[in-house]
């Protein structure tokens, strides 16, 4: 069975990274941009991470340009913007796409691991949420909507005791 640990991933500094590195943490995977209407969220997941992060969450950043050309910085302006802008400290990671001929094999599997609405695997928008549990499993998906200080139940219930 595959996991999440099975995975590789390009981090925004260009280094590949292998997701089991990530082994026994719980993980919410986000696909970020700069410049949506949901950016603020930034606010939150890096909130989320500073407040569990030694309990054992770990947020995943992955910007992605595919939903109205919200993130169209190279990965040198999308740290900046993270860095200056929120403050932001957990790990992110090189522009991916989530969708699509070119997606990203991660997102191809976070998708059938936790179909949307009605079944649909595409993710509709940027700041979908994906929740990883210690084992690798996808524990759920959230919306673009859902606010990351709302999760706070179901990743503290996931984490290490």
């Amino acid at each position: 069975m595959t996991t999440l640990y099975d995975f590789t991933a390009v981090d925004i500094k260009g280094q590949e990274i292998p997701l089991s590195t990530y082994r026994g943490k719980v993980l919410l995977i986000v696909n970020t941009a700069s410049k949506c209407g949901f950016t603020p969220q930034y606010e939150g997941l890096e909130a989320l991470y500073r407040d569990l992060q030694d309990k054992g969450l770990v947020v995943l950043g992955f910007p992605c340009n595919q939903f109205g050309a919200q993130e169209p910085g190279d990965a040198a302006e999308i740290a900046s913007f993270c860095s200056l802008t929120y403050d932001v400290t957990f790990p992110m990671f090189a522009k991916i796409d989530v969708n699509g001929p070119n997606e990203s094999p991660l997102y191809t599997w976070l998708k059938a691991q936790a179909p949307g609405i009605l079944g649909t695997q595409g993710v509709k928008w940027n700041f979908t949420k994906f929740l990883v549990d210690t084992s690798g499993k996808v524990a759920g998906r959230f919306a673009p909507a859902d606010k990351p200080e709302a999760l706070r139940k179901e990743i503290v219930a996931l984490l290490p005791a």
